[in-house]
């Protein structure tokens, strides 16, 4: 009964670290990060004090060897692409799948999910985003899909939308490629990105949505998917990148408010993901990328500090009036230069130090997110 409780508790206190709140106002009022009203453009603090006195942040911690890792092996999950598919692809080693991500203070509930299953059972849950949202997405499809390896399911895969569907459940599991999120629209003088235009009507009427941007909008020339931006009526060749990214992303946050109810869908956002294309960002230590890396960095903290995204991620969200659960995973993906494909993708010409190898740290993402909804 003890520990019963004690897993309420940490849970309890794991919603609170996601949303920034604190004890008293969680009681009080629904669980989001806050509009502030006031202008300054912070995020309460998301260490929260536990029943004992220690403080708990699920986002700060280090990753510690276990041999129960991975939750699935790639080898037999149908829904890993070749693009991710790291030991089908000439990986030679595996000692990056055996990691677990420790927070300081508390513990990260191992991954249930016939659980899973049983409580979204019927629902619709989405992924929208970039390639990072489809590795994420492609993750969750494998981790249930190992819980309950003998259930009936059905899967589709196109350009725009795919979909897994958990057909004993009734649970599907979609994702629905949007790299910018805000549209890209074809028109006379070309492809223009207009920051202040969403079109997000497929997204309408699910249970769960978890959003990504900002891969994309750093790419230039001949991967850059647009000839013009438009913001309000001024168009323009290029902006700056930063710039854009907080426009774009203020629509979204605007999109939001206007067309999400909390009490049928919850919505994630998740966070920046991180590349590992400059060694001096870790300190160095050999190596001209994430080529060859084998180890997580050790220890709490990453050398390079923050990515300039994640501000502007973080001030959006204080716009939003919404429940918006910040899935904040950079720092403990940043610790992380050992969990690209590298060259051992099937489906990525060069070098891949954006990606992230399946099974690997997606999971974890996963896992953060589980523990977010059953608590």
């Amino acid at each position: 009964m003890a520990s019963s409780s004690l897993h309420f508790i940490l849970l309890s206190l794991l919603s609170l670290s996601l949303h920034g709140f604190s004890l008293h106002t969680a009681i009080t009022s629904p669980l989001k990060i806050h509009h502030n009203h006031g202008g300054n453009n912070t995020i309460p603090s998301r260490r929260r004090e536990r029943a004992n006195g220690a403080s708990c942040n699920m986002f700060q911690g280090s990753w510690v060897f276990d041999t129960s890792y991975p939750l699935y092996d790639s080898a037999s999950c149908p829904f890993v692409e070749p693009e991710f598919n790291c030991q089908k692809y000439g990986r030679p080693d595996k000692l990056y799948l055996k990691y677990r991500w420790k927070p300081n203070t508390c513990e990260l509930p191992r991954f249930n999910g016939q659980d899973f299953l049983e409580r979204y059972r019927g629902k619709k849950i989405m992924f929208v985003g970039d390639s990072l949202s489809l590795n994420q997405w492609e993750s969750l499809t494998c981790m249930l899909y190992a819980s309950v390896h003998n259930a009936k399911t059905s899967y589709s895969r196109s350009s725009t939308i795919s979909t897994v569907t958990f057909q004993d459940y009734g649970v599907s599991v979609m994702y629905y490629r949007s790299t910018y999120l805000v549209d890209i629209a074809s028109e006379k003088v070309g492809r223009v990105l207009k920051l202040d235009n969403i079109s997000g009507s497929p997204w309408l009427g699910m249970d769960v949505l978890i959003f990504n941007t900002w891969h994309w909008w750093t790419h230039k020339g001949n991967d850059q998917p647009w000839d013009y931006v438009q913001d309000g009526g001024q168009m323009m060749r290029d902006m700056d990148r930063l710039t854009a990214f907080s426009k774009g992303l203020s629509t979204w946050a605007k999109w939001v408010d206007a067309n999400i109810n909390p009490a049928t869908t919850k919505v994630f956002f998740q966070g920046i993901s991180p590349t590992h294309y400059n060694p001096n960002e870790w300190g160095g230590g050999g190596g001209k990328n994430c080529d060859k890396q084998t180890q997580p960095v050790t220890g709490s903290s990453y050398p390079a500090g923050p990515v300039p995204a994640q501000k502007i991620v973080q001030n959006i969200m204080t716009t939003i009036s919404k429940p918006v659960f910040l899935l904040d995973i950079t720092l403990l993906s940043q610790l992380r230069k050992d969990g690209h494909p590298s060259s051992y993708s099937g489906d990525h010409a060069g070098m891949d130090c954006s990606h992230w190898c399946l099974a690997g740290l997606p999971d974890t993402w996963n896992q953060i997110l589980y523990a977010a909804l059953i608590s």
